[in-house]
């Protein structure tokens, strides 16, 4: 014991790395346990998307769904998912998949619509860019669908 603790006074920093890499993955593997939205592939997603009720909601700001989206996605850029919620309500037990860039946004819009009471979301992990990667088809348009 007495190793321990003279190991710790002499690499205090490490130490303290090592607590805060531990505090990290706890907050993270809680995090994950009490999320009731649940992350998929978007070749996943793509069979979800098959279920005449899913929903794509997209999250990404309209600058960025109109050079390239899913077809049929529905754009509610992140900031405005609050107000639009009495929009989505018809939707609340359907699946949603939602989607941003890169799946920092959907996922934070993910758990807003968990919260709200929607039973089946889904976060596409990866986002559009693992979309492209995984050459699904992407559409391009002309003007924002609200």
């Amino acid at each position: 014991m007495d190793q321990y603790i003279e190991f710790a006074t002499n690499h205090y920093l490490l130490v303290f790395a090592l607590v805060c890499v531990i505090f990290l993955l706890l907050q993270e593997f809680l995090g994950n346990a009490f999320n009731k939205y649940e992350s998929i592939s978007p070749l996943i997603a793509v069979t979800k998307m098959n279920d005449e009720n899913s929903l794509i909601v997209d999250v990404r700001d309209p600058q960025e769904f109109i050079k390239s989206h899913i077809e049929d996605a529905q754009n509610i850029p992140l900031a405005k998912l609050e107000e639009q919620l009495p929009k989505l309500g018809k939707h609340k037990s359907h699946p949603l998949i939602v989607v941003c860039q890169t799946g920092a946004r959907s996922a934070t819009a993910s758990k807003t619509l968990s919260k709200a009471g929607f039973e089946q979301v889904f976060n596409m992990a990866g986002g559009m860019q693992s979309w492209e990667d995984n050459k699904l088809p992407i559409k391009n348009s002309s003007k924002n669908k609200e």
